[in-house]
């Protein structure tokens, strides 16, 4: 952790104002590192002002030559639905990462615990998204949720959430301090919302299979409403109408 730290911290220095961190559950007692990734968050915040945009939670999965029995670390799916919702209650305002290293049922778990982004469709071979057949040989890990990304959108929406392809703060500056502090005070809300909205819709029109995005569509729908500044669903509500009639690229 302390060379993990001093890394993070000249990045920082260096003008990298959003770093996002994890750790590998599996490796060492699960409450020793979730101990430290917790520490490391507070030390970030209390040197920068700025504590981690994501944290990731892997954990020792099956690979080609490794068998998670044979880590004495390893921990349960029990243990690992505690560790996201423990991180989430002391780390309130931190992105949340699962991959597809986990299976379907454990992502549907975790999502209600407090997991905010997953993969889909993820490739983990050297050329794996250039390549028609995988090269299995260079597979980093095993995958175990492989469904599709269009699969993934479509059944996070049964689940009233919404899937989201924004990346409006990045582009507008919002980074470091600055999302901190719209993040801390909950007006990232204002702009989350309608952009995910907007993204989803994006996602809808050129990529989604026939019933995903009927699902979608209703969803944005519904969603609309609940936006609370008539403005800003006035707002949203044209720039939904133009994605529909071919432009792209709206942000809040």
């Amino acid at each position: 952790y302390n060379y993990h730290t001093e890394a993070m911290d000249r990045a920082m220095q260096g003008g990298i104002d959003d770093v996002g961190f994890g750790v590998l559950f599996g490796l060492d007692k699960y409450r020793y590192e979730f101990a430290g990734l917790l520490m490391h968050a507070e030390h970030l915040e209390a040197v920068f002002g700025v504590g981690p945009h994501t944290i990731s939670v892997p954990r020792i999965c099956p690979a080609d030559d490794i068998d998670p029995g044979k880590f004495s670390n390893a921990i349960d799916d029990d243990t690992f639905a505690k560790i996201v919702a423990c991180i989430r209650v002391a780390v309130p305002y931190t992105g949340m990462i699962v991959s597809t290293r986990e299976s379907q049922r454990t992502r549907e778990r975790v999502l209600h615990l407090g997991i905010s982004q997953i993969s889909g469709g993820s490739r983990t071979s050297v050329g794996g998204y250039t390549e028609e057949i995988r090269p299995e040989d260079t597979v980093q890990f095993d995958i175990s949720d492989t469904r599709t990304l269009d699969e993934v959108v479509k059944w996070l929406m049964e689940m009233d959430y919404i899937p989201s392809f924004c990346t409006a703060c990045y582009r507008a500056g919002r980074t470091g301090d600055r999302f901190m502090s719209f993040c801390k005070s909950e007006q990232i809300l204002n702009f989350c919302h309608p952009n995910a909205l907007m993204t989803l819709k994006e996602y809808l029109e050129d990529y989604a299979s026939p019933e995903t995005r009927q699902v979608g569509l209703k969803l944005i729908e519904r969603e609309m409403q609940k936006v609370p500044d008539e403005n800003v669903r006035r707002i949203a509500s044209e720039y939904l109408t133009k994605i529909e009639h071919g432009e792209r690229d709206f942000r809040f």
